[in-house]
């Protein structure tokens, strides 16, 4: 009786949010399944677009995963961490953005029964590493290596991984043109791992086959003044010069003051200023270069000056666009224009400014350093352009990876039901609950083919249970078989040349596995909305 007296102990501030146990493991689990709800229709080669429309009015269209969790605001703190491994998805590898959410969502659905019936969440999460450590062993068994191909071999291996990758895009209609054209920007930039050396400029107009690749820079051209028009618009060969420096005429400072005592003192300043302008353009003239880059304004003396001695001047061009030039054609960008030594000067084949649509493009190819490509994009719509960029995005991503790491696993959902297969065979080795635990890790794989056969408005079930047959063959030749998306059947997945890099899928698994762990392990959530607010009152109190 004196035990049921006893005054309850208060920890925290009136007002406090406290939410425990099994209903809260419950209730997050279903708030990452409703997120995955919304991207699940979006996976593979017929799935759909999404529209989001902002607060600031701006339309999306995107399939891709990341982009569409980015966009989406969420709100719930156990949500926000499938858009967590969204992200680290597409920074990582670029591609399987949507594989990833999807999985998580799935293991979680699968660990809800077993969590309503009162089973430790670290029983589950101890068995769902198990398996996760074994399928990505089971990955790289079956992944088949590129290494050791001769460039063009290797180069029609790439297109087919990028092909994959962008068959469920909005530009999938035209694949192989764009893969061809992402796998010549990334062999273009050879081992440069920074991925800002492939520049993706769009041009609205025209269709998308009007799209090309430059194997060195093209930027917009940039705002220019009077006597442009007369400058050489075409070179060969020239020597170019990069700067960080304005060529122009600059008017004193605020406030500045120059004491004269005699007026004729002052065309002497005026001298002195034109003299310093003048000086800079003639070393830039010695120096021999036909072509002249600037990051700061170069004005319309300068502009003149130089079209009269036939030089190709452009002032205010953008950081990422002269750094790509410095990269490509050998030159360095300078900060000064004394002393300007050959070796500082960069080259290229040719030169040309040329009409890109609307827009005037300064065009530079045939670059001796390389390691620089851009791809000029065009399209009707702009929305349409820029989930064009992403896709490319995607891609490029997806066979940089593939010529690091050279190992590549069927797609089409073959590898998600080979590994489901095998981890179903291993469970049954295993005495205990485990058993139970690693088998729903390997139904939930199979989210991947279902998801695929919906998305293509095929019958799911038929499809999975003719995959289920033809993986269960003792021999071993189904393991490359997945979902055939033309005809609604199963066909191997490797003959029609549908690949990814193993990578993409070991990260998959690997992020999916690690956020449903995390979610599993949360059993509170403590919000205090009442000493947030509090504490903005004080401030306002003492004024701060």
């Amino acid at each position: 009786m004196a035990a049921m007296l006893q005054p309850q102990i208060i920890l925290l501030k009136e007002g406090t949010d406290t939410s425990q146990g099994k209903a809260q493991l419950v209730s997050n689990i279903n708030a990452c399944t409703a997120v995955a709800d919304v991207v699940r229709t979006t996976l593979g080669p017929r799935g759909m677009d999404k529209l989001i429309h902002d607060d600031k009015g701006t339309v999306t269209i995107s399939n891709d995963g990341a982009t569409i969790m980015k966009l989406l605001d969420i709100v719930h703190p156990a949500a926000k961490i499938l858009v967590d491994i969204a992200k680290s998805q597409d920074s990582e590898v670029g591609d399987g953005t949507t594989t990833v959410v999807l999985l998580a969502a799935e293991f979680l659905k699968e660990a809800k029964p077993f969590v309503e019936d009162g089973v430790h969440p670290q029983n589950l999460i101890r068995s769902y590493r198990t398996a996760c450590y074994l399928a990505i062993e089971k990955i790289k068994e079956l992944a088949i290596s590129i290494e050791g191909k001769s460039l063009e071999e290797k180069k029609s291996l790439l297109a087919k991984c990028a092909a994959t990758t962008l068959s469920s895009k909005l530009i999938g209609g035209e694949k192989e043109f764009f893969a061809q054209m992402v796998v010549d920007a990334v062999i273009a930039i050879g081992n440069d791992d920074r991925l800002n050396m492939i520049g993706i400029k769009k041009v609205p107009g025209g269709n998308m086959r009007d799209s090309f690749l430059v194997n060195g820079v093209a930027f917009k051209k940039t705002f220019s003044y009077a006597g442009f028009e007369q400058q050489p618009k075409k070179f060969l060969n020239p020597k170019i010069l990069l700067l960080n420096i304005e060529l122009e005429l600059k008017s004193e400072k605020e406030n500045a003051e120059i004491r004269l005592s005699d007026p004729s003192q002052y065309q002497s300043i005026v001298d002195a200023e034109w003299n310093i302008i003048y000086e800079k353009l003639d070393k830039c003239v010695q120096s021999g270069a036909k072509v002249v880059l600037s990051r700061l304004a170069i004005g319309d003396l300068a502009t003149q000056y130089f079209a009269d001695r036939d030089i190709f001047c452009a002032g205010r061009v953008a950081e990422e666009d002269l750094l790509r030039v410095a990269a490509a054609s050998g030159g360095t960008v300078q900060t000064t224009v004394n002393n300007i030594i050959d070796e500082v000067l960069g080259t290229c084949e040719i030169f040309e400014e040329k009409q890109v649509g609307n827009e005037r493009f300064n065009i530079f190819s045939g670059c001796p350093s390389g390691r620089t490509a851009t791809i000029v994009l065009r399209g009707g719509a702009d929305q349409f352009i820029e989930e064009a960029e992403r896709s490319l995005h995607d891609a490029i991503m997806i066979v940089r990876r593939a010529l690091k790491n050279s190992t590549v696993v069927a797609g089409g959902g073959a590898i998600d039901m080979e590994i489901s297969r095998y981890l179903r065979q291993h469970a049954r080795t295993i005495a205990g609950k485990s058993q139970l635990f690693i088998n729903s890790y390997a139904k939930a794989l199979e989210v991947i083919p279902r998801q695929l056969c919906d998305n293509a408005g095929f019958d799911a079930t038929d499809v999975l249970n003719k995959l289920r047959q033809k993986h269960a063959l003792p021999s071993g030749e189904g393991a490359p078989f997945g979902v055939d998306i033309n005809t609604g059947g199963i066909a191997d997945s490797f003959a029609n040349f549908v690949w990814e890099p193993a990578v993409v899928k070991i990260n998959a698994i690997n992020a999916a596995t690690e956020a449903a762990c995390l979610v599993l392990s949360v059993d509170e959530t403590v919000k205090n909305p009442k000493s947030e607010s509090a504490q903005g009152s004080c401030c306002k109190c003492y004024g701060w």
